[in-house]
């Protein structure tokens, strides 16, 4: 009987979270809002029939290699196993961002956050490289727990069920692996995190600096030295305290918070620290929540509390859910522990309980890889290039870097990495040089501009050059000097283009060949 009343009473601590669940959700909403936003915007230019990397050829050679189309839904969920077409993939995203602005709105139960959460696994497992960053299965992740969180049916922002207080600790649990790897790959990692001159470097080198990482890169080194130092202990001891006391985890939980709010405003991280936020916000419950929510939104938690009812159907699953979510991290919890430690990987077909990490090397030196396109039919030395400006990345040295996230221009961060190798290592940009010599609308939509805009160039080349911030008080953001070049003057008739299009199996003018 004892021993039933104590159960009794670990379940009931779910009745001081109402508060939390609520600003969980919403944050949650906000996420996949702009996910979904950003998969409308880009999921027919990027992996489209005619897109960069097409998602239906993707599916193709899967089958081929796995021999049926059972076997690749088993391999790699999702739902486009289905259909792959264009307006499909569109119609699919704009019915996830409606969705999502339901949640963002207060209205949320388990059967809607279920479809959310295999509408964006179905767009990652077909998102190739595009999608193949750490945000992505945190967000799966994110969003498989919170199926759990809400009643089955009850949409309403304070149903009758109380919060389940297993998931409310699964989502510390969720944190504390996200700040520990990415704690621990930063100290195994580049020996700058060691020495604490990291930051002398990252507001210049991350993927997509804002006008803020400018006036950071040149702060004394004192300063840097002290933010590296404070980094290590946010990542690596705060975490803990997730799951003390009420007052530790109070306090644990407003410290990584706020180290969030600075990554947000020193750079465009996309929607990742955004999303990282929300499993923070279960170290607080309602008696902190109280105190800075609006007074409305209080007496309305405060009256669900009172008229709540357990749940034992609620109460099962979250058992159930703990049980798997314990199964499914003992691989994680060993590459924590690792010298081999991975960043951002999935030990399952689901992404049901990653690893995850950040900035486990930093860049000393930014390379830009430009692209220029000329409508000369002759090249000569007096031929005059026009540049391609992106929606993000730097290319005019005396354009502003922009507060963009938690949007993300994919391709903008695609050519960062694609600025450290070589083409043959990204082949998707011979298709992109093939698109913009045709002026495709579907991949200038990703661009800022078109500088061709009556018709295509003849010829289009990429160079690399070396960016560095112009020191505060110089005229321009930056400064910057030709390295190499990154890929000759092509034209449509070029012959080595032509053969790379061929194998690619993108010559048709990026038509599926299937």
């Amino acid at each position: 009987m004892n021993d039933e009343s104590s159960i009794g009473k670990f379940f009931a601590r779910g009745n001081s979270y109402w508060l939390t669940r609520f600003i969980i959700l919403r944050l949650l909403g906000f996420v996949y809002t702009i996910a979904f936003f950003v998969a409308a915007r880009q999921l027919v230019p990027l992996i489209g029939r005619s897109g960069l990397t097409p998602a239906h050829d993707y599916l193709y050679n899967i089958h081929s290699q796995l021999g049926s189309r059972t076997e690749g839904m088993l391999q790699l969920p999702t739902l486009f196993w289905f259909g792959c077409t264009d307006q499909g993939m569109s119609t699919f995203a704009w019915v996830g961002f409606a969705l999502s602005l339901i949640v963002l709105g207060g209205y949320a139960n388990a059967i809607l956050l279920a479809a959310l959460w295999a509408m964006y696994m179905s767009i990652v497992h077909v998102g190739q490289i595009w999608y193949g960053y750490g945000w992505e299965i945190q967000l799966l992740e994110t969003g498989f727990l919170s199926i759990f969180l809400c009643p089955l049916l009850d949409g309403r922002p304070f149903p009758k069920c109380r919060p389940p207080i297993l998931v409310i600790w699964l989502f510390r649990w969720l944190g504390f692996r996200i700040m520990v790897g990415a704690g621990l790959i930063k100290l195994r990692g580049d020996e700058c995190w060691r020495d604490l001159t990291c930051m002398f470097y990252h507001y210049e080198t991350q993927p997509i600096p804002d006008p803020i990482s400018r006036y950071l890169h040149f702060a004394p080194q004192w300063f840097h030295k002290t933010e590296t130092l404070w980094n290590h202990v946010v990542e690596l001891i705060v975490p803990w305290f997730s799951f003390g006391p009420r007052t530790a985890r109070h306090i644990a939980g407003s410290l990584m918070v706020l180290f969030q709010v600075f990554l947000i405003i020193s750079g465009n991280l996309s929607f990742l620290n955004y999303l990282t936020i929300i499993p923070f916000l279960a170290c607080f419950d309602d008696t902190l929540l109280r105190h800075v929510l609006p007074k409305p939104l209080v007496k309305r938690a405060e009256r669900a509390a009172q008229e709540s009812h357990p749940s034992q159907i609620n109460n099962t699953f979250s058992v159930a859910l703990s049980i798997l979510v314990a199964y499914l991290s003992i691989d994680p919890v060993l590459n924590l522990v690792s010298r081999r430690q991975m960043m951002n990987t999935a030990f399952n077909r689901f992404d049901l309980v990653n690893t995850y990490g950040a900035f486990g090397t930093v860049g000393r030196e930014r390379d830009e890889i430009i692209f220029e396109g000329t409508d000369d039919a002759i090249i000569t030395g007096d031929t005059k290039w026009t540049e391609y400006e992106f929606v993000a990345k730097p290319g005019d040295p005396n354009r502003r870097p922009p507060f963009i996230a938690p949007y993300q221009p994919r391709i903008d961060w695609q050519i960062w990495f694609a600025a450290m190798a070589s083409p043959a290592d990204y082949p998707w940009t011979f298709h992109f040089v093939w698109k913009l010599l045709h002026n495709d609308p579907d991949t200038l939509s990703l661009l800022a501009n078109n500088p061709f805009p009556e018709k295509p160039p003849h010829y289009v080349r990429a160079r690399l050059y070396r960016y560095r911030f112009a020191s505060l008080g110089e005229k321009g953001w930056w400064k910057r000097e030709l390295i190499s070049e990154w890929l000759p003057a092509l034209s449509a008739d070029n012959e080595d283009l032509r053969r790379i299009m061929g194998a690619l199996h993108w010559l048709d003018y990026g038509e599926s060949p299937h």
